[in-house]
């Protein structure tokens, strides 16, 4: 009788060990299930497809204007108005339908002048002064780009003190090392950065 007792317990103790078992299998599948569908919705979430677009519309924009600006601190003229007939490509192909409100008042405010700059320089190859003057202004024009949109790069915001009669002018760099767009060979150095962007 005693080994009857003996093996019914043993018999529901192996029924009970198998029960927490699959209840243990369950709770871990109900576990498993919200932690993969978790990373689909995070995804979702962070793939919209018109912000990517803008992100590389605004590299391009400032792809052009930085060899643009390594050209000037050459005094390759040619270079720099090949430049700017890329920029203003970039300008064109800016997806202006994915902004917000503020950003598109931004935008319109500085697109105009300049697209208007980079066509002059991309239109006066030959004529380094007056593509420098343009220079001047894009380089304003960009600096405003870069601050509200964001270059996806470290940038660098520097000034030349003795441009323009000693009236100064500032440019958007790529590099920390000073090159100079608008005295070229003549004065490489002249300069200091003025503020780093991110």
């Amino acid at each position: 009788m005693k080994k009857v007792i003996i093996s019914m317990f043993a018999a529901a103790s192996l029924l009970a060990a198998c029960n927490n078992t699959g209840s243990d299998k369950k709770e871990s599948n109900t576990t498993t299930e919200p932690t993969t569908a978790a990373p689909v919705d995070t995804v979702n979430k962070q793939a919209p497809a018109a912000p990517i677009t803008n992100v590389v519309s605004i590299k391009e924009i400032l792809a052009g204007y930085l060899q643009m600006k390594n050209a000037f601190a050459k005094d390759n003229n040619a270079a720099a108005a090949s430049a700017g007939k890329e920029m203003v490509k970039a300008f064109a192909s800016f997806n202006k339908a994915a902004l917000t409100a503020d950003e598109a008042k931004i935008y319109n405010d500085v697109e105009d002048d300049a697209k208007e700059h980079a066509e002059h320089i991309g239109a006066n190859a030959g004529n380094i002064k007056h593509q420098r003057e343009h220079f001047d202004m894009l380089s304003k024009d960009m600096y405003q780009l870069v601050k509200t949109f964001g270059a996806g790069q470290q940038l660098y915001y520097d000034h030349c003190p003795m441009y323009n009669d000693g009236k100064g002018a500032n440019w958007l760099s790529e590099t920390k090392e000073i090159a100079n767009p608008y005295l070229g060979k003549s004065m490489p150095t002249c300069g200091t950065v003025k503020e780093e962007l991110k």
